[in-house]
């Protein structure tokens, strides 16, 4: 008998900057009892109780503090020695004002109060974005340690650098990325009009494709506009409503514990946050993992009520997200509730920042900004983190300036409880052409929302995901994207007519461009050609502006080496993602997910399996 052994899947290492385990389990929670302030934070020394001081002063505090593990090589050389006196250590972490190194045993000579010259390359994923640069600058000995370690003694060296790093990079890269980022994108977008212009010359020769060129530039034109004059609600010390975080898991083992810990692990009050995490019967360990997390925080955090503010239950049967984040709302017992991804992880400011356009007594929900953890991973996962960017920081933004967003992402969103309430029956029983409607959750309950109240977007409310980093997985994610959006924005079209009349004019605008695109592509880059013998180049020309607008505005806002792969994105579309959408035109009636085992994927494996061996009854090559 001959075995079969089937290929296994490849297991992609995920590469995340990893922040230091900080001393205190919830180490940015308001101490009820006065203990220990944020103000004695390290970093935070200069906020002292009462304080009144800006959101964004506290935030540049915290961004010195954080400390993340790192493991890089230092070239350290004590001030006034030649080069070759210097000393190579590992790093073990590094923050904005300092870092931690191993030394081997002949750095004794430098003691606590030394001035070295320090040089490093500070490798992607280490730090957050941004911070991936070589960087040369005096630094102090503050402290000198040996620990205890397997291979022997330890010996330890912390250092302080003359000048944060923040302050290093505005000088040496970031300024200039600013300055030839937004002069580039000031003639990038006046070369765009100029060929506009040129289509408006040749309109009567073919004046469906060049009123199609028109409208698409100056939608795309318009939302970089709106997105730049975009501005967050600010922080209103006295607005902390009562939140309610609700976490649907379903085989989410390998993350599930660290958005546990960043949802309970918020700057807010005590009394006014409370999460509840809903597995949806998950068949790996997710379970496990919850019940040890919340166990580790009961008991190391007790003093912060954690037992009556973090709980979790068990759905008695595999029943979709929809219902497990139903079952956490009607658990919940604030008025605005929060829905978190379980491979998502919230900034410790998200929850304050997300909830300030609540003040508004109109707004029904609330987005915040997502960015991509695992950015480094691999070119995959670069390629969305430019795109991710675009989409919150540009697009989502150049909504909220109307009040519409019509999709309140979830990774994070914010929404008011009665509003879920009222329409949980129809969302939870919600079919497309008599087949249930089991993705796209979000973007359907924003419809539902956005029907009868405000729809809000908070760039400062930030909270990081995880990515596919696997090609399979990534185009299956994007198929039940177009198919979801494809199906939502119909009956969006049904309403948002009620809406800002610009708005509404923009959202009509952007449906019609992405379905027409196919064959505004195919045209111009098959059609002609073959037909015409005329090679496409003002086409590829506008392509090209297009690709660079995205990703100047990613070094702009982002100021980062990751910038380059805008312009792979945009050919990646072009080329592959482009074309699912006849396919979705085709089939966004299915409701299978693809990537998770949903009782509708279950069904189409085993009707395709009855298939298969149907065939092999008959003969049939299936």
């Amino acid at each position: 008998m001959r075995i079969i052994k089937r290929k296994q899947p490849k297991i992609t290492k995920e590469v995340l900057a990893v922040p230091r385990t900080d001393r205190r389990t919830l180490s940015y929670v308001p101490d009820p009892e006065q203990i220990r302030l944020n103000a004695d934070r390290r970093g935070n020394r200069a906020q002292q109780p009462g304080d009144d001081v800006s959101s964004e002063y506290l935030n540049k505090l915290r961004m010195l503090s954080l400390r993340y593990e790192a493991e890089f090589e230092v070239w350290i050389v004590p001030k006034g020695k030649k080069k070759k006196a210097g000393i190579k250590g590992q790093a073990a972490d590094i923050s904005a004002t300092g870092l931690l190194l191993r030394l081997p045993d002949d750095a004794s000579g430098l003691e606590v109060g030394d001035t070295v010259k320090a040089r490093f390359r500070i490798p992607p994923g280490s730090m957050p974005e941004g911070f991936e640069s070589a960087v040369r600058m005096d630094a102090s000995v503050v402290r000198r340690a040996t620990n205890s370690a397997e291979s022997g003694e330890e010996h330890m060296l912390a250092l302080e650098f003359e000048k944060p790093l923040t302050e290093y990079f505005q000088r040496k890269r970031w300024g200039y990325s600013v300055y030839s980022a937004s002069a580039l994108m000031f003639m990038a977008v006046l070369f765009i009009i100029l060929m506009r212009a040129e289509s408006i010359i040749y309109f009567k020769y073919n004046m469906v494709l060049y009123l199609y060129s028109l409208i698409a530039a100056l939608f795309l034109l318009t939302r970089y506009l709106f997105g730049a004059l975009y501005r967050d609600v600010p922080i209103n010390p006295d607005y902390t409503p009562g939140v309610s975080i609700i976490i649907p898991c379903f085989n989410e083992a390998d993350w599930i514990k660290r958005t546990i810990l960043s949802c309970i692990n918020q700057d807010y009050p005590v009394d006014k946050l409370e999460v509840i995490v809903v597995d949806d019967r998950s068949t790996d360990q997710s379970v496990q993992q919850i019940k040890d997390m919340i166990e580790v925080i009961h008991s190391e955090a007790e003093r912060y009520a954690t037992r009556e503010r973090l709980s979790y239950t068990v759905l008695p049967e595999n029943a979709g997200k929809r219902v497990a984040l139903v079952k956490g709302v009607e658990m919940a017992k604030h008025d605005l509730v929060v829905f978190v991804d379980s491979d998502s992880f919230l900034d410790p400011m998200a929850i304050r920042h997300l909830v300030q356009p609540f003040q508004d007594p109109k707004m029904g929900g609330v987005a915040g900004r997502t960015d991509v953890e695992n950015k480094y991973t691999n070119n995959m996962t670069k390629l969305q983190t430019v795109r991710y960017y675009i989409a919150f920081r540009i697009m989502k933004a150049a909504e909220s300036w109307f009040d519409s967003v019509t999709c309140l992402s979830g990774p994070l969103s914010c929404y008011r409880k009665e509003l879920i309430m009222q329409h949980a029956d129809a969302w939870l029983n919600q079919k497309f052409l008599g087949r249930p409607a089991t993705f796209g959750d979000d973007r359907s309950m924003t419809n539902f929302i956005l029907k009868t109240h405000r729809t809000g977007y908070q760039d400062s409310a930030i909270c990081s995901t995880i990515v596919p980093s696997q090609m399979k997985v990534f185009l299956k994610q994007q198929m039940r994207w177009k198919r979801s959006w494809l199906r939502e924005s119909l009956r969006a079209g049904s309403f948002i007519w009620r809406k800002e009349p610009f708005m509404a004019l923009f959202f009509y605008i952007g449906l019609i461009v992405p379905i027409a695109a196919p064959v505004v592509v195919a045209y111009n880059l098959m059609y002609v050609p073959i037909v015409y013998g005329i090679f496409p180049g003002t086409f590829l020309m506008g392509l090209l502006l297009m690709a660079l607008l995205m990703s100047l505005a990613h070094l702009l806002f982002r100021k980062s080496r990751l910038w380059v792969f805008g312009f792979v994105f945009c050919l990646f579309y072009e080329f592959v993602l482009l074309w699912q959408m006849p396919v979705a035109w085709f089939t966004f009636w299915k409701s299978t997910w693809g990537t998770r085992e949903t009782p509708q994927d279950i069904e189409a494996r085993e009707k395709k399996e009855a298939r298969k061996r149907k065939g092999k009854k008959f003969g049939l090559p299936f």
